[in-house]
């Protein structure tokens, strides 16, 4: 059967952050675009669909029923269980204002070609789908990632929910295990502590966020214990058997009674059927992710990738970044580099804030800088919202941000400053010379820019600054 062949400007298989970025720009300018997806539910990925979206509207309500049960201490006694399917809609709700100008009839109002179903290589700058080949200069796969999967014997026996299913959920669980330690998990094991759920989280490792600093995953280990959070580290789990999870430990066999179990344990690259090879798209040695240049180019130099697939940072906001690069790279003769300094936030209560260069990279590179923490008991504002946390900044010798974390309430709100600042170069006094209104959140920024300046008031500077007050007339 001979397919129908159309040649268009570019392809852009999945409509996730970054694929749908490029696809909107390319089509406003004027080229000719085919977005392809799985299906219209799929139309703005992960993000949209199963991951930032839902889960922090899920967070959101977990802050609200967990405020509602503090004020007890003001003489106010609210009880009763939540309606976890309520929860559940008022998350759905959300995600379908946004999926207003995020599917197919939307874009195809726009003029892109949107084609919905499984897309497969035929050639180097050729895709096959629903029975008709595209072809274009340029190609984009942006086609994300899916969560890790975990396979234990009884498993059958109860539920057990990845990020993709555990929005549609329809009654709380008493006892929640949650396997894995890094920000999916402890987000939602912390949210579903809130919502009133028994939590234990099980992890392979010997701290929670360990893509964070030592400190800060000590620190958010005492919050969720004192927040009502049990912990299993350096633990395997090993089968469900009796409502129990089987659990193998240094110390021996563990057992956890629980009602239902998240697994958040990594993610794989969603590239089967994509017939990469027809298309010279190499893979690592392992299988694991695609090879990719400094360009974000594949081994096929007009196929790039951008989002989950791009194999550094899995964030909606290193799409974007992604996306940016890769417009730039097949309109522009001048090519640029991926090398941004990323930034994240794990929305955890209290939130942890990171951007750009950790204290382990500059001593790895022997950039010289000063590590300045101050924690927020030394803020006013902090104090009078009882607020826990601190900020740890990397400065260099003249005062340069290089990064750092902060540790508070909304502290992906009030890390903006910080990253501006990073990109642009500002110093610390161009921080500390700013004016910062009394008493807000961010004025912690200040307080730590405040005492790196201090730092750099030696004995001599002393001196010297009293010698030229007294010679004042």
């Amino acid at each position: 059967m001979q397919q129908n062949s159309h040649n268009v400007d570019i392809i852009v298989v999945g409509a996730g952050s970054g694929g749908l970025n490029v696809a909107s720009f390319c089509n406003r300018i004027g080229l000719s675009v085919v977005l392809i997806d799985r299906s219209d539910e799929h139309i703005g990925g992960d993000c949209l669909n199963y991951g930032c979206v839902p889960s922090k509207a899920l967070i959101h309500v977990a802050r609200e029923v967990r405020a509602a049960r503090s004020v007890s201490d003001f003489g106010l006694n609210v009880v009763g269980q939540v309606d976890i399917a309520r929860i559940m809609q008022y998350v759905r709700d959300r995600q379908n204002i946004i999926r207003e100008h995020e599917h197919a009839e939307y874009f195809r109002s726009k003029g892109i070609i949107v084609e919905l179903g499984e897309a497969s290589f035929t050639g180097e700058r050729a895709v096959s789908i629903n029975g008709t080949k595209y072809t274009a200069k340029n190609i984009v796969l942006a086609t994300g990632s899916r969560p890790r999967p975990l396979l234990l014997p009884g498993f059958e026996t109860l539920p057990v929910y990845t990020n993709e299913t555990i929005f549609s959920m329809t009654q709380l669980p008493k006892r929640f295990v949650f396997v894995g330690g890094g920000p999916i998990s402890i987000e939602l094991g912390q949210a579903f502590s809130f919502l009133g759920s028994e939590v234990t989280i099980v992890h392979s490792g010997s701290r929670i966020l360990e893509k964070e600093a030592p400190e800060v995953s000590v620190f958010m280990e005492k919050q969720l214990r004192e927040q009502g959070v049990s912990f299993v580290f350096d633990a395997k789990p090993l089968k469900v058997e009796g409502g129990d999870m089987a659990i193998q430990t240094k110390n021996g066999e563990k057992r956890i009674h629980c009602d239902a179990v998240f697994v958040g344990i990594g993610r794989v690259l969603n590239t089967e059927n994509l017939d990469l090879e027809k298309a010279g798209i190499e893979k690592t040695a392992d299988g694991s992710r695609l090879i990719i240049d400094e360009y974000l180019r594949t081994t096929n130099k007009r196929v790039w990738a951008v989002g989950d697939i791009a194999g550094n940072y899995q964030f909606t906001h290193a799409a974007e970044e992604h996306a940016k690069v890769v417009i730039n790279n097949v309109i522009n003769p001048l090519k640029k580099k991926f090398q941004t300094h990323m930034a994240w936030v794990t929305y955890t209560s209290p939130e942890v804030a990171t951007f750009s260069r950790s204290h382990n990279e500059l001593e790895k590179t022997g950039t010289m800088h000063e590590v300045v923490t101050v924690p927020l008991s030394e803020d006013d504002r902090a104090i009078i919202d009882s607020a826990e946390g601190f900020i740890s900044l990397s400065i260099g010798a003249r005062g340069r941000i290089f990064g750092g974390t902060l540790v508070a309430p909304n502290a992906g709100e009030i890390v903006g400053e910080l990253i501006l600042a990073e990109s642009q170069g500002l110093s610390a006094i161009d921080l500390f010379n700013r004016v910062a209104p009394y008493p807000t959140a961010s004025r912690i920024i200040r307080k730590a820019v405040g005492k790196h300046e201090g730092n750099r008031l030696t004995e001599w500077t002393k001196t010297i600054l009293k010698i030229l007050y007294r010679m004042k007339v």
